[in-house]
């Protein structure tokens, strides 16, 4: 473990053990973005279908080697089609920049025009064979009308749950200093997509919480006075979430507001560590049996009895739910909740180690460094040998630090 492993990612999976990895976090090259300058790369297919239906092929093999419990979160973004710039806007349709030479036009080989039928090494002969096409052209030769968001997310997230994927969460990755926009006639594009797939109903999942904060005006323990709003929560709300509002902060929502990072080194798109964070988090455990791969999972037990009526009140009320101490759910006896730290769930009586968690479109090493700073492992799978150089200079005092640990334990 703790390695990165050079090579196509469909091709390194297939040569691991299945049911050996804990959870999956990456984020794949974007279609029709950006050229990374290797053969063999993903996201340059020539139609969005190819690259989906590729995508999803790498992601059968992450479902093999995932555990029955494992999860898999993908950060992926989308692209307009056929725009004529070639900024981060997209040129997703078009033919190779400046007519230089990239995976585009290897892909077509001396092929011909899509339009006017002639020969010619990319899709279109120029932008006026491209304009000929036509919406009913586009539509009949799954192209699209140029402009239009290509919806890669989507198509990704159908294909990977009529593969046996159930997607459990659609999460959305906010940024407040997104790169500006000359558009002016849309708005600025400020979010990209995370989703979280498990392989089966059940599946180790450590829940996260985050402060209370009243959504109404912004202010954190205030009370809610919504009407509609408050009469459901109070009817929906149990007196174990009740506590655990009132205590551990509510349940983690799934819009994230995260800065995007600067990155000095030459790789293009590096997501910041705190995107990884939380996944891992909750994904992947800290503590797994050597024997048998079970997990450890942290147990909470009944203890005191809350105080009725005011008191029980006070505390809720302080976490903005709003109830009024005439409320049922206020005086009925609620138990304190202690925190008994994480137990095993096996009877193997050995060791336990940090779950694995892989990334195989690994870049620079982002995920293996959170997992690292979390006590986890990481397996990294990375076709170019450049970043991979980049990520071991960026992983390399963490590992040492990991093993004077050892040393000393």
């Amino acid at each position: 473990m703790n390695k990165i492993l050079q090579g196509d990612a469909l091709t390194k999976l297939k040569e691991l053990p299945e049911k050996s990895i804990n959870m999956c976090m990456t984020s794949p090259p974007y279609w029709a973005l950006r050229d990374y300058g290797v053969d063999g790369q993903i996201g340059l297919e020539p139609t969005f279908d190819q690259y989906i239906q590729k995508l999803c092929n790498i992601f059968d093999e992450v479902k093999r080697v995932l555990r029955d419990d494992g999860t898999c979160w993908v950060n992926i973004g989308d692209t307009y089609y056929g725009n004529s710039s070639y900024s981060n806007s997209g040129r997703a349709g078009f033919e190779p920049k400046d007519g230089n030479t990239n995976e585009w036009s290897r892909q077509f080989g001396d092929g011909k025009c899509l339009a006017c039928g002639k020969p010619c090494k990319t899709q279109f002969c120029d932008r006026t064979c491209l304009n000929k096409m036509g919406n009913d052209f586009r539509s009949q030769n799954r192209q699209l009308p140029s402009k239009c968001l290509t919806m890669i997310p989507m198509r990704f997230a159908i294909e990977m749950v009529n593969r046996g994927w159930i997607l459990r969460n659609t999460i959305i990755w906010h940024k407040p200093n997104a790169m500006p926009c000359s558009a002016t006639d849309r708005f600025t594009v400020d979010f990209e997509y995370v989703f979280l797939f498990s392989k089966q109903k059940k599946y180790y999942f450590e829940t996260q919480y985050e402060p209370n904060v009243d959504t109404y005006n912004g202010q954190r323990g205030s009370t809610i006075t919504r009407g509609k709003m408050q009469s459901s929560m109070r009817t929906k709300q149990t007196k174990e979430e009740l506590y655990n509002y009132a205590t551990n902060g509510r349940n983690k929502r799934t819009v994230w507001t995260i800065c995007p990072r600067p990155f000095k080194e030459a790789h293009f798109a590096v997501y910041p560590e705190e995107l990884c964070e939380t996944p891992i988090k909750a994904g992947c455990p800290e503590f797994v049996c050597v024997r048998c791969g079970m997990p450890k999972i942290r147990i909470y037990e009944d203890g005191r009895d809350l105080p009725k009526g005011g008191g029980a009140s006070l505390k809720y009320a302080k976490a903005g739910l709003g109830l009024s101490p005439s409320s049922s759910l206020l005086t009925k006896t609620v138990k304190e909740k202690i925190d008994l730290g994480y137990k095993p769930t096996c009877k193997c009586n050995a060791e336990f180690t940090g779950g694995i968690v892989l990334d195989p479109f690994f870049g620079a090493g982002t995920t293996g460094l959170v997992a690292l700073k979390q006590n986890k492992k990481f397996l990294g799978i990375e076709l170019n040998p450049e970043y991979i150089k980049i990520a071991e200079n960026r992983l390399k005092p963490f590992l040492e630090q990991k093993n004077l640990d050892e040393v000393f334990s």
